[in-house]
């Protein structure tokens, strides 16, 4: 005769924990998963550029977003945007602003890192480097996939967030600086998590990493 065992209380409640973990665990992944099934994937190692040295590789949840960026419109942008990259400073660093089919911003280094998230000043953080002045275009045209440099509602307060346009918005010319356009992956960014209600993210997406090409 087999002798039943009795788990104890705190045995069952132990065991419903692990359950109730693996099932957000499982729930969690499959939803990332999910979202990023038909999403095309871009290997810049498999992909020739005219300029492999203005290539930036941003890799968010669903894959890699490839930007070339355009030292010759804004010189001092694209060194400070550069510079940034190639610190590391971007990785890890939120998406906190996102409108749906419109535009992406990231760039907090100060209050959207992961690690560091602060929700009550997201989106007003700033580097330990200082404002850049603008260095507007008025013949560069704002089309979708184009990368510029945030500010704040006056020009000459350019620092670290940039956003990137997933339509074209004319209405920013000879308004932000320009400093590159994605040339692969931009689907990618229209999978980056979004709110209905406002433009500002709770829980959001990170990059991942962002990295030039040739340092």
């Amino acid at each position: 005769m087999i002798k039943k065992i009795k788990a104890s209380l705190s045995e069952k409640l132990l065991l419903a924990f692990v359950l109730v973990l693996a099932i957000f665990t499982f729930g969690s992944f499959f939803s990332i998963k999910n979202k990023c099934l038909f999403v095309k994937k871009y290997d810049p190692k498999n992909l020739k550029f005219e300029k492999p040295k203005n290539i930036a590789v941003l890799n968010a949840p669903c894959g890699n977003v490839i930007i070339e960026l355009y030292p010759e419109l804004a010189p001092n942008s694209v060194d400070r945007f550069r510079m940034l990259i190639n610190k590391g400073e971007y990785d890890n660093v939120s998406f906190h602003r996102v409108i749906k089919d419109v535009l992406v911003q990231a760039g907090d280094l100060e209050f959207g890192k992961k690690n560091s998230l602060n929700y009550a000043y997201i989106g007003s953080g700033k580097s330990n480097y200082g404002t850049i002045d603008s260095e507007v275009d008025n013949k560069f045209d704002f089309k979708k996939g184009s990368v510029a440099l945030a500010r704040k509602d006056k020009k000459n307060t350019e620092d670290s967030q940039f956003f990137i346009l997933l339509q074209d918005a004319p209405l920013y010319e000879g308004e932000y600086t320009p400093v590159g356009k994605v040339i692969y992956g931009l689907e990618v960014l229209k999978k980056i998590k979004y709110m209905d209600k406002t433009e500002y993210v709770l829980r959001p997406d990170f990059i991942n990493t962002f990295k030039m090409l040739i340092n």
